[in-house]
């Protein structure tokens, strides 16, 4: 890697990027990141990557200038950075070497040195890498481009339904996330023995493809009672609130306050100041073949035990410990019977099953569900 240009002004340096950016056969990413990946020493599988570095249509001429050292050809791609490469990238932006702060993509280049090492336990190694996603409307081509989507996801740069994930399952490998970091299954055994036997205590937290969200993103304004039970990729508001019970899958969320005592299933989007009481679940788009996304209006509240199938619009209620899928048959105020699909995305109707009858009404509603979320809960 030869040295480049060292522009002595900030003049300079915002034509170097021009040109950069301007050269031929280069296009600006949709969006990228810095981070750190981790690799199976066995097999070379990407077993996570976390993104210190996070950017979504913007500081594009950083972008440029890591690609241009990096030696990257463009496009949606993942290039290893060397600690020649990061002080190369420092070194042509040396303009601002007392200003790193202001430039968050030059103080991770300059927090990222060193950090490609092996682990003292686990057989995984760490190397830096710079990822760039080309078009997020196209589906992921590797674990790392899975990995910055998830990222943009909680990080809140990007709301569910944003970007492509089709084929995220196929990317991502089956891991053991463990306390002292992920581990490939097939090595699992011998790092538990090698621990045991050096007095070292492992624990094993999870075996799955998506890790926990708080280890790699903790989106500010939230509350989370229980880490394990939010996947990376879940999309958190300000004002969310998830308590011990409830859990959110990745791409699905909250779009503004909410209570989150029930699960929220991949796909599944909330709006503001909605309720999710204890058990409640939403039907997601994972199973069954699902395609229609369900969503939550605002100042919405799904009783405890209920379950849903449709979409909500705005002000609604289901009755605690009632279910309402798509096929059941509900009972209009004029008599008149029809399935919950039709009604699907209204607002201001309260489902509730009749305790006479045992049919599901569904019945018209004025003003909002009790007093609305309580804003002490909430003062995140």
């Amino acid at each position: 890697m030869a040295d480049g240009p060292r522009p002595a002004t900030t003049e300079e340096f915002a034509e170097m990027l021009s040109e950069l950016r301007g050269r031929d056969g280069y296009l600006d990413p949709a969006a990228y990141g810095l981070g750190i990946a981790t690799i199976s020493v066995a097999d070379g599988t990407v077993l996570d990557t976390w993104f210190a570095s996070v950017n979504l249509g913007e500081n594009l001429g950083a972008a440029a200038l890591v690609a241009e050292v990096a030696g990257a050809a463009g496009g949606s791609a993942t290039t290893v950075l060397d600690d020649a490469a990061l002080d190369e990238v420092l070194a042509r932006a040396g303009v601002f070497a007392g200003e790193l702060d202001d430039h968050p993509n030059l103080a991770v280049t300059a927090g990222l040195r060193g950090a490609a090492r092996t682990h003292d336990v686990l057989p995984t190694r760490q190397m830096v890498v710079f990822t760039a996603i080309e078009d997020l409307s196209a589906p992921p081509v590797d674990a790392h481009d899975a990995y910055l989507r998830l990222h943009l996801l909680s990080h809140r740069l990007v709301v569910p339904h944003g970007l492509d994930l089709d084929g995220v399952f196929g990317l991502l490998a089956n891991v053991a996330w463990t306390s002292l970091g992920p581990c490939d299954l097939g090595s699992l055994p011998m790092v538990r023995l090698r621990c045991r036997s050096e007095g070292r205590a492992l624990e094993v937290l999870g075996v799955d493809k998506f890790p926990r969200m708080v280890d790699y993103v903790v989106p500010s304004g939230v509350r989370i009672a229980d880490a394990d039970r939010v996947r990376l990729g879940a999309h958190l508001a300000e004002g969310t609130t998830v308590m011990h019970e409830g859990f959110v899958n990745f791409n699905a969320g909250t779009l503004g306050p909410a209570m989150v005592e029930g699960r929220i299933s991949a796909g599944v989007v909330v709006g503001a100041n909605s309720d999710l009481g204890g058990s409640a679940s939403i039907m997601g788009t994972l199973s069954g073949g699902g395609k229609e996304v369900i969503a939550v209006g605002e100042d919405c509240l799904l009783g405890a035990n209920s379950g849903l199938g449709i979409s909500l619009g705005d002000r609604c209620v289901v009755e605690a410990g009632l279910y309402v899928t798509a096929g059941t048959v509900v009972t209009l105020p004029d008599g008149t019977a029809v399935k919950a699909r039709e009604l699907s995305g209204a607002s201001d109707v309260l489902f509730r099953r009749n305790s006479t009858t045992g049919r599901v009404e569904a019945m018209p509603r004025a003003g909002t569900w009790s007093e609305g979320l309580n804003a002490a809960l909430h003062a995140n």
